[in-house]
């Protein structure tokens, strides 16, 4: 299968139509490569704003993009992409993270009124991948694409980064370093309605002991030096959005203050636990 690994850049912008602000793309970038991950050909196209009639300073100095250069050189976002459809037609589009097929998603409801996107069969995050790979997935927070590079040892110097095509190329970068042709395609989803579900699907913090999702069984932290069950000695209490009581392991009797968060995801509960705070072992104590 070929790959297309796609970046857009976008200025947020008030619609009066929709009377709310929408990320309004503004540059398409993107690099087709084979299995081999040899490149085949390549795209970059602007786009003239329709929403937004001027690019907010902050987005002109991030990406070093004006608005006169958009007036004069962008096309209409229907017309590009109707070149990308058929410059990535019959390949796995790919993207650093869901914000750029999200933003895309809502920029083809603005102008044809639907959510999905025709011309997307199948796609990948990269960024979910390269974590996977890397073994460095953290639930509460995601690897960012330079921090990606760095780790890897990807010189990103001199290059003229938050440009559509310039971080297309850094994806592949990273993309080139972490390939592996046979786990590639684990992260490789059709694009139907059920992948559109799981896209959309907004994660949600539990924050209710009482909610029947929620299995209580699970609700225990291991003491990390003896790895056996620990006992807890106080009642759950929520602080910032996550559950905390005080622990005591029954072997090394070491008190620890333990967190647990829950979040519900598209494939059900999550719970994460951790050991916040070590406390000194009470000889004394029974």
């Amino acid at each position: 299968m070929d790959f297309v690994i796609l970046d857009l850049e976008w200025n947020g912008s008030y619609s009066k139509k929709v009377h709310h602000y929408v990320n309004e793309i503004i540059e398409f970038g993107a690099v087709k490569v084979n299995e081999k991950l040899n490149v085949i050909d390549t795209f970059s196209m602007l786009i003239k704003p329709k929403i937004g009639k001027k690019i907010s300073s902050h987005i002109a100095d991030l990406t070093h993009i004006s608005t006169e250069e958009l007036t004069s050189y962008g096309e209409d976002f229907m017309s590009t992409t109707e070149k990308f459809a058929a410059f990535s037609d019959g390949c796995v589009v790919m993207t650093w993270g869901t914000s750029d097929i999200l933003t895309l998603m809502d920029n083809y409801a603005y102008y044809t009124g639907e959510r999905t996107v025709p011309f997307l069969e199948h796609y990948c995050n990269l960024q979910e991948y390269c974590e996977h790979i890397m073994n460095l997935h953290n639930p509460a927070s995601q690897l960012g694409l330079q921090n990606c590079a760095e780790i890897l040892g990807i010189n990103s110097e001199g290059k003229e980064l938050h440009r559509a095509y310039t971080d297309a190329m850094l994806s592949l970068s990273c993309l080139t370093r972490t390939y592996d042709k046979d786990k590639i395609g684990d992260f490789v989803f059709k694009a139907d309605d059920e992948f559109y579900r799981r896209l959309t699907f907004k994660n949600k913090i539990l924050t209710d002991l009482r909610n029947p999702k929620i299995d209580k069984a699970k609700l225990f932290i291991n003491c990390d030096e003896c790895n056996i069950r620990a006992e807890q000695l106080t009642h759950f209490k929520m602080k910032n959005k996550s559950f905390n009581a005080k622990f005591r392991c029954p072997k090394c009797r070491k008190h620890f203050d333990g967190r647990i968060n829950i979040r519900l995801r598209y494939d059900g509960v999550d719970i994460r636990k951790r050991i916040v705070v070590k406390e000194p072992v009470d000889v004394l104590d029974d």
